[in-house]
Formats: C-alpha cells, structure tokens, sequence
C-alpha cells in the first residue's frame, strides 16, 4: 500500500465508525437547533407605532356630522425595509459560522506542519475550495465569498419580494457549522 493510500485509509476508517456517524449526527441536529432559535428569535420586526402618533379626525366634529359620515381609515402601505433586524441578524449568523468553518479548517494545516498522525492532516470535504494544506489567506477568502455571496442572494431575493430571501443565509449557516462540527470531532 502506498504512504498516499495510507492516508485515506485512516480518514475513512476514521469517518465511517459509527461513533463518528453517531457525533456526527447529534452535532448535525445541535447546530440546526441552534440556527432554528437564533432565526427565531430574529424574527422581530420594528416596534409598533405609538397611540399619540395618529391623527384624531372626528375630535372637532360635532355629533351630527359624525352621525351622517362615517369615519374611514385607509389601509397603511408600509414599504418593506431591505436591511432590518432580521436581515442583519441572519447575516451575522452565517457570517460567523463560515468564519468558524474556515477557522476550524486551519486544524488541519496545523496537524500536517506538526507532523501530527491520527488526526486530519488534509482537507477533506472541501479540498476545492481550500486545497489540501489550506493557507490562511486562501481559507479566509473562501470565507469571505461565501458570506458576501449568500448575503447578495438574499439580499436579491429580498428586493425581489421573494419569500424565500433568508434562504440563501440559512443554507450558508447550515453547511458552515456542519463543517465546523466535522472539523472539531476529526481535527481537534
């Protein structure tokens, strides 16, 4: 067997166990409870409008008139913000978790420049975009595309009127803390 076969021999062995799929699997759940309360909580609009901040249109009147017309209202069109508390909350989520994913993937660099055995000394999951001894430049631009990538689609999808603006922000949020959950059990 060769030093290369060597390597992918441990990592599957090491990423097929069952405890693997087992972690795996609760951290999977975890971080998409945790995304799930985060955007919960987020879901908070803007404060309602105060009681004063309307006109009164039939204080002046006398009861006569108010018997003969009815007062109307017309239906307030309220234009829909495109950066509010939820857009900017959801941001930093996925923000934060690809940057904990690229952080984390860095473990890897570490464990192969200190000759490190039973643990990840290659990247995996995501050898494409950060090669397989991931630089620290390299892994934080990676980092950086992706969260101005998902925050440009949601941003797009929200001018749109699109209901599923937050979409692109949560799948981002979702396969970030995935991989940071994988990179912690395997690499740490």
């Amino acid at each position: 067997m060769t030093y290369r076969n060597h390597k992918h021999l441990i990592a599957h062995l090491l990423f097929t166990s069952t405890k693997f799929k087992v972690t795996l699997l609760k951290s999977t759940v975890l971080a998409a409870f945790v995304v799930a309360a985060l955007s919960v909580s987020s879901r908070a609009g803007e404060l309602p409008e105060a009681p004063s901040s309307s006109v009164r249109i039939y204080a002046a009147m006398t009861p006569a008139m108010v018997s003969a017309t009815a007062p109307t209202s017309a239906p307030k069109v309220q234009e829909a913000h495109r950066f509010d508390k939820k857009f900017v909350s959801l941001a930093l989520i996925s923000s934060g978790s690809t940057f904990a994913d690229s952080y984390t993937t860095l473990f890897a660099r570490e464990n192969w420049l200190a000759h490190k055995q039973g643990v990840c000394n290659i990247e995996v999951q995501s050898a494409y975009l950060y090669g397989t001894h991931p630089t620290v430049g390299r892994a934080y631009a990676v980092a950086s595309a992706k969260t101005a990538g998902s925050i440009f689609a949601a941003y797009y999808l929200r001018k749109h009127h699109s209901r599923f603006w937050s979409a692109p922000l949560v799948a981002n949020s979702l396969i970030s803390l995935e991989g940071v959950t994988q990179n912690m059990i395997a690499c740490n």
